[in-house]
């Protein structure tokens, strides 16, 4: 496979994966940045894309990467492959006869302390109830801001996720968001605290315009999309605000909601739908018990302590 060949394969893999499968494009990105670094490194060795080709690059990967990006830029090549395969545009699948074993080390998700979500929200809370002018820029983007942190905790949903909502996914009426989540998959959440409607809503109010205008339920000061990496800024700078030393991350909610709710005894199934989790094995990262719960279990569920010795 020459080099305008496999430029030529990339193109057309993309092009599959955005109109016949669907998929984001966050992730069509991702894809994107993995082969293009592929196609690059085969140009780089003068190579043909075989067996011998790609252990080499996975060696490499090795060393530049850590296994949670290794595997995932693995996985790009792989689903690629596979696509060459079933189009006929290669006659062998590399990854057919290749053996790759990654051990990724099993972390727990990290979450934060419900005081901390409080300290949070009540900074927020009370930097919006200080100010006066209640038509001000800054009055209004505490609303946005206010909203995003609710909805955050309150749905679970990933920074991703929230920040590609689109006006016709939020329902304010039926008190419903429609999520697209990965591989273009969709689920309902309800906003069932009236805390989290209050704020959705008096942020749709102020930005009414903008949203219809722009397209985007959450948007900037320019009418555009609003980003990930500025909700991400938009935490850290409250978090500062409130003398909190935890970093905190959007995915951080995402991962309290669940692990509060498998506290609160709720089926690990129904956590698996709220996340949007395809598969149950996913969410079991959260079956990891809270020092807190474990002692609550011990004392009060333990046989032992029916047993009057």
């Amino acid at each position: 496979m020459e080099d305008f060949k496999i430029d030529q394969c990339i193109f057309s893999y993309l092009s599959h994966c955005k109109y016949e499968k669907g998929l984001s494009a966050q992730t069509l990105k991702a894809y994107q940045i993995d082969l293009k670094q592929f196609a690059e490194f085969i140009r780089e060795k003068k190579s043909n894309p075989d067996k011998a080709t790609l252990q080499l690059y996975i060696a490499n990967l090795h060393q530049q990467y850590k296994i949670k990006s290794e595997k995932r830029k693995i996985a790009s090549l792989k689903a690629f492959f596979s696509y060459l395969e079933y189009e006929g545009k290669i006659e062998e699948n590399p990854f057919a006869k290749l053996r790759i074993k990654l051990h990724e080390p099993f972390l727990l998700p990290r979450t934060i302390p419900l005081p901390i979500i409080h300290q949070l929200l009540a900074c927020v809370y009370d930097r919006k109830n200080s100010m006066d002018d209640g038509c001000s820029y800054l009055y209004h983007e505490i609303l946005r801001d206010i909203a995003i942190l609710e909805l955050l905790f309150g749905t679970g949903m990933r920074v991703s996720e929230l920040c590609t909502l689109r006006p016709t996914s939020v329902d304010l009426t039926e008190n419903t968001i429609k999520i697209c989540g990965k591989g273009a998959k969709e689920r309902i959440i309800q906003i069932c605290n009236e805390n989290v409607w209050s704020a959705t809503n008096s942020y749709y109010e102020a930005y009414s315009q903008l949203i219809e205008t722009s397209g985007w339920f959450f948007v900037n000061r320019l009418g555009h999309r609003l980003s990930e990496q500025s909700v991400r800024y938009m935490i850290r700078k409250y978090t500062e605000m409130a003398c909190i030393k935890l970093h905190i991350t959007p995915h951080m909610f995402r991962h309290s909601f669940a692990t509060f709710l498998l506290e609160e005894d709720v089926d690990i199934r129904y956590i698996q739908h709220l996340l949007g989790h395809s598969s149950i094995m996913t969410t079991q990262i959260y079956t990891h018990v809270s020092s807190s719960k474990q002692r609550e279990i011990l004392a009060n569920r333990h046989p032992r302590n029916k047993l009057d010795v």
